[in-house]
C-alpha cells in the first residue's frame, strides 16, 4: 500500500474502531457484544495454538534439562573442589597429630604462666624482598588482637604483635635484628636485653659486667610496663656462649632461643597478661642427670711366698692319700 492521504485516513479509523470495541467490551463485563465473536476466534485459532505448544514444549523441556544438568554438573563440580579443599586442610594424619601436640603444648604454657591466649595460624611470611624476620597470622582487630601483644607457642618466645588488620595480623619474631626484649636469668634473676640475630643465636647484653655466667643457664622475659608489649615469665632460650668479662659495665652472651623460627605453625597470642609474675614456673623442668653406676672391688689379700708353698704341698699330700685309698678299695 502506498503512502497516501487515504491510507492514512484508513489507519486512523481502524485505531478508533479498536479502541471503541476494547472500550465497549471491557465496559460489557461478561455481556460484552463482542464475546461471540471473542469465542468464535478461540474455537478457529485455539488448535493452532495448541499444535504450536504441542511442537515447542518438547524443545523446551530438553533446554531446561540441559540447564539442570548443567546446575547439577557445577553443583557436583563445587562439592569435589570442597572435599579437596577439605582434605588439603586437614593433611595427612602424622600432620594433625603434630599439630595436635602444638597445640597441647601451647596450652600448658599458657596454663604455667596463666596467659589468656587467643589462639591463631601462621598463614604467610614477611616479603622476600624484606630484610625484616615477620610472619602472617589469621587473627585480627576482629578476635581482640591489638598492637603490641605478646606472641608465644610452646616451646616459647616467638616475637610480638606490630600491625593489626580487621582478620589478620604482622608479628615481629624475636630473631629479627630490630627487635629487643628484657630478659632475666634464671635463679641468679641478672637482667639483660635480648636482641635478634637472624638465624645466629640471640645477643643478650646482661646490665651486670661481673655476672657469673655459664653454658646451659636459662633466660625469660622480664616484662615491660603495662604488659606491652611483654608479658613476664615466657622460655626465650638457653646460653650457648659467655664472652669473657672484660671489666666493662656490661657483659654480651649468647643464647639459643627456644623457639624454631623456621617452622612456626600454630602459636598463641597473649590477649591477658598474668596477674601475678609467673617468673621461672613456665620454663620447662631440666632433665634429672643419670645415676653413676660405682663398682666397688673388694682387693683379697696375697699369703706370704712360705704359706703359699706349705698350701700347695699340703693340697699335694691330700690328693695322694685320696688316691691311695680309692685303690684299696675292692668291689
Amino acid at each position: 500500500m502506498r503512502d497516501t492521504r487515504e491510507s492514512r485516513l484508513l489507519l486512523v479509523l481502524l485505531i478508533a474502531i479498536a479502541f471503541a470495541l476494547i472500550t465497549v467490551d471491557i465496559r460489557g463485563g461478561q455481556e460484552s457484544p463482542v464475546d461471540g465473536a471473542r469465542q468464535a476466534a478461540a474455537a478457529v485459532f485455539g488448535p493452532v495454538e495448541n499444535g504450536v505448544a504441542a511442537a515447542v514444549d518438547p524443545i523446551g523441556n530438553a533446554i531446561g534439562a540441559v540447564r539442570d544438568s548443567g546446575e547439577r554438573h557445577t553443583r557436583i563440580a563445587a562439592l569435589e573442589k570442597e572435599n579437596a579443599e577439605l582434605k588439603a586442610e586437614l593433611g595427612s594424619d602424622d600432620r594433625n597429630r603434630n599439630r595436635l601436640r602444638e597445640l597441647d603444648s601451647i596450652l600448658k604454657t599458657a596454663g604455667a604462666g596463666q596467659y589468656g591466649i587467643k589462639g591463631a595460624q601462621v598463614i604467610a611470611i614477611g616479603a622476600a624482598q624484606g630484610f625484616s624476620w615477620t610472619v602472617t597470622v589469621d587473627v585480627g582487630a576482629r578476635d581482640g588482637i591489638k598492637r603490641d601483644m605478646t606472641v608465644l607457642n610452646g616451646s616459647g618466645l616467638v616475637g610480638r604483635v606490630t600491625t593489626v588488620g580487621p582478620s589478620t595480623s604482622t608479628v615481629l619474631l624475636a630473631n629479627d635484628p630490630d627487635f629487643t626484649v628484657g630478659t632475666r636469668m634464671e635463679k641468679s634473676d641478672e637482667l639483660g636485653f635480648a636482641t635478634g640475630q637472624g638465624d645466629r643465636p640471640l645477643l643478650v647484653q646482661l646490665l651486670n659486667g661481673k655476672a657469673k655466667v655459664k653454658p646451659g643457664d636459662r633466660l625469660v622475659t622480664f616484662g615491660s610496663s603495662a604488659d606491652k608489649p611483654f608479658v613476664p615469665g615466657v622460655p626465650v632460650g638457653e646460653v650457648v656462649r659467655v664472652d669473657p668479662a672484660g671489666g666493662g659495665l656490661t657483659r654480651n652472651i649468647y643464647v639459643r632461643p627456644y623457639v624454631g623460627f623456621t617452622k612456626l605453625d600454630i602459636v598463641g597470642v597473649v590477649v591477658q597478661a598474668p596477674r601475678a609474675d609467673p617468673r621461672d614456673m613456665v620454663l620447662p623442668q631440666k632433665p634429672k642427670p643419670a645415676p653413676t653406676v660405682t663398682v666397688t672391688v673388694t682387693p683379697t689379700a696375697t699369703p706370704p711366698d712360705g704359706q703359699q708353698a706349705a698350701d700347695g704341698q699340703r693340697n699335694q699330700q691330700n690328693q695322694q692319700g685320696q688316691g691311695q685309698d680309692q685303690g684299696d678299695t675292692t668291689p
